[in-house]
């Protein structure tokens, strides 16, 4: 059975509520992922972590080295569960961990989110995968260094 377009379009302006329970559903299992990837990190949770994660993901980095020079550091799937099994961000003080998490955008089955974490803001794209959101790629910046204090 095919469904038009048009058919859709009606349903959603004639049963606004169905289309708002889809979009919470989806919020909800975004949320889960991200929520199951960064605190999975602060309690050194793999199973966690493993389960947020799309096994092909890409974590990345823009890091500039002494010289001023821009780098890619790069971090697979199994990388980040593995670092998260050996210890994660459980030597992060329980007081300096937060896990706000802001969905940015749906679309069908890809969406965005940002975490703001402990010292760091994480940006994520994640896809409906086998029916559950997972994360794909994950793009993060390190808060600014504070300025050297002055010497006199």
């Amino acid at each position: 059975m095919r469904i038009s377009l048009f058919a859709i379009r009606c349903a959603v302006v004639l049963f606004p509520a169905l289309a708002r329970s889809q979009s919470a559903a989806d919020s909800a299992g975004i949320r889960a992922a991200v929520l199951d990837y960064i605190d999975g990190w602060y309690a050194a949770d793999a199973v966690r972590m493993e389960r947020a994660l799309h096994p092909e993901l890409a974590k990345r980095n823009v890091f500039s080295d002494s010289g001023g020079r821009s780098r890619l550091i790069q971090m697979s799937a199994m990388t980040l569960v593995q670092n998260t099994r050996s210890e994660g961000g459980s030597t992060i003080p329980i007081g300096q961990r937060t896990d706000s998490v802001r969905i940015l955008d749906i679309y069908g089955g890809a969406a965005s989110a940002r975490v703001r974490a402990a010292t760091w803001v994480d940006y994520l794209h994640l896809a409906k995968f086998n029916g559950r959101w997972r994360i794909i790629n994950v793009l993060w910046e390190n808060d600014p260094k504070p300025p050297a204090p002055a010497s006199r």
